[in-house]
């Protein structure tokens, strides 16, 4: 279904600033109007549009892993244990270094590096899309991504903004053949969170894909052959280090992440606990208007990844935003929190970045300036009340 030897379209320029301009500053603006409009709304309601942003949620238990390390639990009524060994430790660790070099505390600084990472991922997803389908359609995916109604997560210390930025730009090294700065660049992505599984799936399968299309057509010298190779032993060690370490720290060897994860309840169940919390919806009328709400999303991302296919999107594409998905659908907790660890999966939006960029320029910028529109609304609204889990 994908062709890995002709790619969508002609080789590209290189991915510099001055050609990803128009979606950088696309992408800046519609983060400044969702940023307005929440200060607008919490001063209406007197709170901090900074503390909601830096100060809620999971950027506090970053925060505290940049002041004070690991090793901070909470302990629940029911027997639950929350640790702050599920976390990983990339956004903490450049939380700390930027507080060292800036007059910030380190949950300011944790803005300012997702906002930067945030910046980073715009163009990574430029540079994705620009290399397969052209510089207008890079353009028009930087944008549909910023104006999805969670958007206002890649503005917040999060680490949402850094895992795509890393993952969008070690999937460009992949598409360009540049295999050693995919596989740091997937490492470094496995040290963010525990979806860098998926950078790593896409470099792994890529990779294996080539080296099996070369015993039949021999295409390459052998010192690509061994740093696509070196590619894929790098690729797994953010990843693998981390839950290693944390193993090793609580005593419960190789699998002892998992049972940090499971004194959150998370897991992965094959989508069986999701299942039955939208089954739980149509015990009453209006509830069951939002269990149709959830069965048609997942319908639209299964039609948007079959799209994705009969466009012949590259391999590692596919894989990476396959493997996002799946991860994201099939965990058995934190339903609420399944549209932002969809966040990542971009190229899923690619069928859509593509059929903007067919409309005239004024028809595409009346759409995208009115979903942003909604989208920082929502995004106010979301913040002030009950937020991302």
């Amino acid at each position: 279904m994908t062709d890995l030897e002709t790619p969508a379209a002609p080789p590209r320029p290189g991915p510099s600033w001055r050609r990803a301009a128009p979606a950088l500053l696309g992408y800046a603006a519609v983060r400044a109007l969702g940023l307005v409009v929440l200060a607008v709304w919490s001063a209406a309601r007197d709170e901090s549009w900074l503390r909601l942003l830096s100060s809620r949620w999971d950027s506090l238990w970053y925060t505290r892993v940049a002041e004070l390390g690991y090793g901070y639990e909470v302990r629940l009524p029911n027997g639950d244990v929350h640790s702050n060994l599920a976390f990983f430790p990339l956004l903490p660790w450049l939380e700390r270094a930027v507080s060292a070099l800036l007059p910030l505390s380190p949950a300011h600084a944790g803005l300012l590096v997702s906002w930067t990472a945030s910046l980073a991922a715009a163009w990574g997803i430029f540079a994705v899309a620009d290399q397969v389908y052209g510089r207008r359609a890079g353009v028009c995916a930087v944008l549909v991504w910023a104006v999805l109604p969670i958007g206002i997560v890649q503005s917040m210390a999060y680490s949402e903004s850094l895992f795509t930025a890393l993952a969008a730009w070690s999937l460009y090294a992949v598409l360009t053949g540049r295999w050693l700065t995919a596989g740091l660049l997937a490492s470094l992505a496995g040290l963010t969170r525990p979806v860098g599984a998926a950078v790593v799936a896409a470099v792994w399968v890529t990779a294996i894909a080539s080296f099996v299309r070369e015993r039949s057509v021999p295409a390459e010298d052998g010192a690509s052959r061994w740093r696509r190779a070196l590619s894929m032993l790098v690729a797994p060690l953010g990843a693998a280090g981390y839950v290693l370490w944390v193993g090793r720290r609580t005593g419960g060897g190789p699998l002892g992440y998992l049972d940090v994860q499971a004194g959150w309840r998370n897991g992965f169940d094959g989508g069986y606990a999701f299942a039955r919390f939208v089954a739980d919806k149509f015990t009453s009328f209006p509830s069951a208007l939002a269990g149709l709400a959830l069965i048609a999303g997942v319908g639209l991302l299964v039609r948007l990844y079959v799209v994705c296919v009969r466009q012949r999107q590259p391999l590692p594409l596919l894989v990476y935003a396959g493997v996002v998905a799946a991860l994201a659908l099939c965990a058995s907790s934190y339903f609420g929190s399944k549209p932002r660890l969809l966040l990542p999966a971009f190229p899923l939006l690619l069928p859509l970045a593509l059929a903007l960029a067919r409309l005239r320029t004024s028809r595409s910028a009346w759409v995208l300036g009115a979903v942003a529109v909604v989208s920082a609304a929502y995004g106010a609204w979301w913040l002030n009340g009950s937020g991302p889990p």
